[in-house]
């Protein structure tokens, strides 16, 4: 057995519930859809408010506005042409992050590069109350520049928060851990977190045993905050499946306050989403960029 985060005598985490992606399917942006987390119960999720998983091609999600949050885009596949009216664009290929602070507000596009495809698992994290007007900020985490501590039978694809005294490369503004595990069949991990969060496991592929609970692909596991400890782990084991078994893992403590949902924007009052829509429309948010797509031969 192996232990990642350097830390003994840490308190072993349960899960709470597991839960089946829902299948959406294609509309007017996208190819595919699935819901993984859903926008409903944001106080069983915070401080998560959704993941979403879209395959797109034409005309994906061109120019729109958010406020409040920050998005954590992970390319599965595909290349994804992203751009903002700060100045930012670029692609990302399979297995980069991109991380966005909306903040006080932002608008960006997200495209499939030459229109072909991307399919991305996309996360929504809420901001708390003093951060939601914070300016905004792009991080591109590429996969080839992000830490990896190699374990026997495990992979762990650091991308924020600290395992082994390495830390992941993104900025929070509300600290989040977040890691990419790939475990081997018949082996098994234990995956130190902060004892406050609240915690998902999401199976990109393969099965895995989460304390107890057997989690397969398109299955989201939930583990709540461990009262009176520092440290925390989840212990994922494998079975003897041909391939391993690749795990999303996030962590971050409950903000614990309201939360307001206005379609591209996230506050805690109405009166907060409604000064979103009224600043947007004013262009408090800067101007919609006349920006061309990105280049190629």
């Amino acid at each position: 057995m192996e232990t990642l985060g350097g830390v003994d005598n840490v308190a072993e985490r349960s899960v709470v519930r597991v839960e089946n992606k829902t299948h959406l399917g294609p509309d007017a942006q996208v190819d595919d859809k699935n819901l993984i987390i859903m926008p409903t119960r944001p106080e069983l999720t915070d401080p998560f408010l959704a993941l979403s998983e879209d395959w797109f091609s034409s005309p994906g999600f061109d120019w729109h506005p958010h406020r409040g949050i920050e998005t954590v885009t992970l390319v599965v596949d595909g290349v994804l042409e992203h751009g903002d009216n700060v100045g930012h664009a670029g692609a990302l290929t399979a297995g980069d992050v991109q991380w966005m602070t909306a903040g006080r507000g932002i608008i960006h596009r997200e495209l499939a590069f030459r229109d072909e495809r991307a399919h991305t698992l996309q996360l929504w994290v809420n901001l708390p109350r003093d951060a939601k007007m914070a300016g905004t900020r792009y991080q591109d985490l590429l996969a080839a520049r992000r830490p990896v501590i190699e374990r026997d039978g495990a992979r762990v694809d650091l991308i924020s928060g600290e395992v082994d005294s390495v830390s992941g490369p993104a900025l929070n503004h509300w600290p989040i851990s977040a890691a990419l595990i790939t475990v081997e069949p018949e082996q098994r991990l234990e995956h130190v977190l902060p004892a406050r969060d609240r915690a998902f496991c999401y199976v990109m592929s393969g099965q895995v045993t989460m304390a107890g609970r057997i989690v397969r692909e398109g299955q989201i596991a939930w583990s709540d905050p461990v009262p009176r400890a520092l440290m925390s782990s989840i212990a994922l084991e494998t079975g003897d499946g041909g391939t391993p078994s690749v795990v999303m893992v996030y962590s971050g403590a409950p903000i614990g306050e309201p939360v307001a949902f206005g379609g591209p924007f996230v506050m805690n009052t109405r009166a907060e989403i409604e000064r979103a829509f009224r600043d947007f429309h004013a262009g408090e948010f800067g101007d919609i960029p006349r920006q061309a797509r990105l280049t190629y031969s």
